[in-house]
Parts: structure tokens; sequence; C-alpha cells
């Protein structure tokens, strides 16, 4: 249970990292590099910046996908635990059946399917 939880922080820690670096971005190109620089004057500023939030985004969302294969793996499963299901049911084992002794019905056992109350009389 130790490693699942390590590599669930791990996980996590790798997610705040990328959301920090995707929102870091611009989609018009300006974003963290247009706060260094300002404007096309920067000769190496602007694109260092650019290529290092993209290499940063492909190279922690890789981390990302290896690490949730990797508590895939790890996490031992209790599937593997139970013990296997046959391929085929096994076949019922043939019994003699006794049949039950006969019980003489009395009144008091009897249902009482054809009783109807009698109402008093009105006058």
């Amino acid at each position: 249970m130790g490693t699942f939880i390590f590599l669930m922080i791990a996980i996590i820690a790798v997610c705040v990292l990328l959301v920090l670096v995707i929102l870091s971005q611009n989609p018009k190109g300006g974003g963290l590099s247009s706060t260094f620089g300002g404007g096309g004057s920067q000769m190496f500023g602007v694109q260092r910046t650019n290529d290092f939030l993209d290499k940063a985004t492909w190279t922690l969302s890789s981390i990302i996908c290896a690490l949730v294969i990797l508590a895939t793996v790890m996490v031992p499963r209790e599937e593997a635990n139970a013990t296997p299901i046959p391929a085929t049911p096994p076949t019922p084992e043939q019994t003699e059946t006794t049949p039950a002794p006969a019980t003489d019905a009395t009144p008091q056992d009897a249902p009482a399917a054809d009783f109807q109350p009698s109402l008093p009389k009105s006058n």
C-alpha cells in the first residue's frame, strides 16, 4: 500500500507542475516569454523560453503517463489472490431421494379456505 500512496503523491505533484507550465504559456506566443523580453528585439530570450515551456509540457505529460502505467503494474490486485473459476461447471451428484412419510391432516392443520364468519342478525 505504501507504493500506491507514493505513486499517487508523485502523480499529483507532476500534475500540479504540468498545470503551472501550461498556464504560463500564452496561446498567441506571448506568455512567459513576453514577460522577459517584451518584444521582438530579444534574439534568444523569447525563442528559448517557448522551447523550454514546450519541452517541459511534453516531458511532464510523458512522466505522468509512465507513472500511471507503473502504478497499474505495481499495485497488487485482489483478483490474483482469488481462486480461479473452473472452465466447465461441475456435474451435480446423483443422490437417492426418499419420499416423505404421509401424514394425516387433522381439522386443525387443514387450511381455512371455506371458512365464512357468521354475522349477527339484525332486527
